[in-house]
């Protein structure tokens, strides 16, 4: 008997079952462009907001930076938040890649963990007097957006809710406090708070339909806003503090409005099932 017969199954043999799954997709999907370039434009705002840093401490000025480069890092931001919230919407739509999803969590890390943490170590530098609570803060604002995204890719895609402030949003927080430039305790304290945030048990809405395009209109807003103050316009300042104003107002109101939905919706549910028992009996 040959090799090959050992190895053909005989009669009444147990069929070989294949275990082994086609390889997933391994070529850029059109969505992996724009998540490329959400985490282009958080590189681009990190090497902004550096090379600003160090021309400011090479002329040995220690204030707060020039508003242009601040507002082009922000902007820059801003365009990535715009790429994260369409690459998804675009993979749904013409289809992805086997690498997508982590593509999107690399992506995001540098975008929303990383430059968001560098404003802050910077805003230290510059105000911090050489206190280490703003590295801390910053820290603290790295980590928690790793941890974020590392619970996200294991919550099911079907949910309509985030568990934790998304990172984008939480980047945006993150930046608003550098932007107000409050005392620099009272600013870590807010950017702890941030943190603690993206790492809870709280539910904020997925941005999708409707919520998707007022996110978009917001993100446009927010650069009309940081135009104006950069370029240091007549209403700049009022413009910038009403859009943290703002930010601040949502991350605080959103949870309670959705819990309060939940809990309405479960009231319901509870009301349509007594009826009929009570009508059984």
């Amino acid at each position: 008997m040959t090799t090959a017969d050992n190895a053909s199954p005989g009669i009444g043999s147990a069929p070989v079952l294949e275990t082994e799954q086609p390889p997933a997709r391994m070529r850029l999907a059109m969505a992996d462009y724009f998540t490329l370039g959400n985490a282009l434009c958080g590189f681009m705002a990190v090497w902004q907001l550096a090379a600003a840093q160090s021309a400011h401490l090479s002329a040995g000025v220690h204030d707060s930076l020039q508003r242009g480069a601040i507002a082009t890092a922000v902007v820059l931001l801003l365009l990535a938040s715009a790429f994260d919230l369409f690459d998804g919407r675009v993979a749904r739509k013409f289809g992805g890649s086997g690498m997508g999803a982590e593509l999107d969590n690399l992506a995001d890390v540098i975008s929303f963990g990383f430059a968001p943490a560098f404003f802050v170590v910077a805003w230290g530098t510059l105000t911090g007097a050489g206190s280490l609570a703003p590295v801390v803060a910053a820290g603290a604002v790295l980590l928690a957006v790793v941890v974020r995204l590392a619970r996200f890719s294991r919550q099911a895609s079907e949910c309509d809710y985030f568990t934790g402030l998304p990172s984008p949003f939480g980047a945006m927080a993150v930046i608003t406090v550098v932007l107000l430039d409050p005392p620099v305790y009272v600013g870590v304290a807010a950017i702890l708070a941030v943190a603690w945030l993206m790492v809870s048990r709280l539910e904020y809405p997925k941005p999708r339909g409707r919520l998707a395009f007022a996110v978009l209109a917001w993100i446009l807003g927010s650069v009309g806003c940081l135009t104006a103050w950069a370029v240091d316009a007549p209403a700049g300042n009022a413009l910038l503090y009403s859009g943290s104003g703002l930010v601040v107002v949502l991350l605080l109101t959103i949870p309670v409005y959705v819990l309060a939905t939940r809990r309405h919706a479960s009231g319901r549910r509870d009301e349509d099932v007594a009826v009929p028992a009570a009508r059984e009996r």
